[in-house]
């Protein structure tokens, strides 16, 4: 018998996996990571693995001309979806994931950047979005994303949808379950000198932001991340969710 597998679409190395892979480790899950600026993505069979992750990245989601690989990205998703196959999709990744599902995202009026409440809708409560109540989580966006006919509104912000579902098999997340302290302080050093007009934003605020929050933040993305893991191996592959461990062995197109 083989582990289930799980293909993460990583834009930026600054902005991996971090605090979800234990998750999908925990869980027994293979994890290949493509770096889709250079990666091949005609070669990826996008039914072949159990869970697909997209991931967060500086462009935008309706950046395509600009960044060819994210119309690919946005095919392989589509074709995914089209299936019920599981997604995962955070920040970019869900955006992306609004624009597979027939809506758009654009640049809205507000970046939104720290760690931030969340009002959780009735539905978002009965599924692992409730972990984060009461918990800010992390964002770093300006984009977002209409959202898609047909999908449950899970959470969010103030200005945003912050998360929506189909079912059990897929999920997408404007904020940053991934972010651990070295993801956190990367960004810092990278990106705060675009945000000096967002309050709260100076690197001081956000330091001090995550000291205060992120213990709280990651453990609220483990159970949210591990409870949609753990649905999708009892909802079972003919429902959306992942295989039997035997049932995965494909990865690229031959």
């Amino acid at each position: 018998m083989s582990s289930p597998t799980a293909l993460v679409l990583r834009h930026d190395v600054g902005i991996g996996l971090g605090n979800v892979a234990a998750t999908l480790t925990s869980r027994g899950y293979v994890v290949t990571t493509l770096d889709t600026p250079t990666a091949d993505l005609a070669e990826v069979d996008p039914l072949a693995w159990d869970v697909v992750i997209a991931l967060g990245g500086a462009e935008g989601a309706y950046e395509t001309d600009l960044h060819p690989h994210l119309a690919r990205e946005i095919e392989l998703l589509t074709a995914r979806a089209a299936a019920r196959r599981p997604i995962l999709g955070i920040c970019l990744g869900a955006q992306m994931l609004a624009v597979a599902l027939g809506a758009r995202a654009w640049r809205g009026p507000v970046h939104e950047v720290g760690f931030l409440p969340l009002a959780v809708t009735e539905a978002g409560t009965a599924g692992p979005v409730r972990h984060v109540i009461g918990v800010p989580m992390m964002q770093w966006h300006h984009d977002t994303f209409d959202l898609p006919d047909g999908v449950d509104l899970l959470a969010t912000s103030a200005s945003y949808p912050q998360a929506y579902a189909i079912g059990s098999w897929l999920l997408a997340v404007q904020f940053h379950p991934e972010v651990d302290e070295a993801i956190v302080d990367g960004w810092i050093e990278r990106w705060q000198h675009e945000v000096t007009d967002v309050p709260g934003a100076s690197a001081a605020e956000l330091l001090a932001a995550k000291d205060t929050h992120l213990d709280a933040a990651q453990a609220a993305s483990r159970a949210l991340v591990g409870e949609w893991l753990d649905g999708l191996a009892r909802s079972g592959p003919d429902r959306g969710g992942v295989a039997p461990a035997h049932a995965s062995s494909g990865r690229l197109r031959s």
